[in-house]
């Protein structure tokens, strides 16, 4: 199969049934994410065990593209630590930002497709929102830990009550 039937199978599949769809409550951090140029807006809620991502869910609205990128995100970052994470966005920003003639790195599994987005240069702040937002709520949960490292409940928008909201928007330049 080549990247662009990988592409269109996987990003159909996770935009029609997106996994992890819905909002955590509780919930340990949170993050909103907005791209102003697409539409897309979404907010990543998770809750932490520790350094580790224990569960993670997202909801909003957005393109196929973002939609499925979220989707492809909380399936590879559950159970993971800060630190592949971390790795894993930086990796995973590298094949959308590639030429279009590099492969696509073998190690990111489904994430792999996409790489089809760097055909469709404006595509590549919706397929990154959804990792924007998890990095945002994972700094704002590092800013407002709390001390009993335990879940909080979220307020209305998914975010630990007692905590300021943390936003992001994806740069338009």
């Amino acid at each position: 199969m080549d990247l662009k039937d990988l592409y269109r199978d996987v990003i159909l599949d996770h935009n029609k049934r997106p996994r992890n769809f819905g909002r955590l409550d509780p919930c340990d951090t949170a993050a909103d994410g907005n791209n102003p140029l697409c539409g897309d807006r979404l907010t990543v809620t998770l809750r932490l065990q520790g350094d580790r991502i224990d569960d993670i869910r997202f909801e909003g609205r957005g393109c196929a593209i973002s939609t499925a990128s979220a989707s492809l995100m909380t399936e590879a970052v559950k159970g993971l630590d800060q630190a592949a994470v971390q790795s894993l966005h930086a990796r995973v920003h590298e094949a959308l930002t590639a030429s279009i003639d590099a492969p696509p790195p073998e190690d990111l599994g489904k994430l792999a497709a996409l790489a089809g987005v760097r055909e469709f240069p404006a595509r590549v702040k919706c397929a990154s929102l959804s990792w924007h937002t998890l990095a945002a709520a994972l700094a704002h949960h590092a800013q407002h830990a709390h001390p009993t490292d335990r879940p909080v409940q979220p307020d209305q928008a998914g975010r630990a009550a007692d905590a300021p909201p943390a936003a992001v928007a994806v740069s338009t330049e």
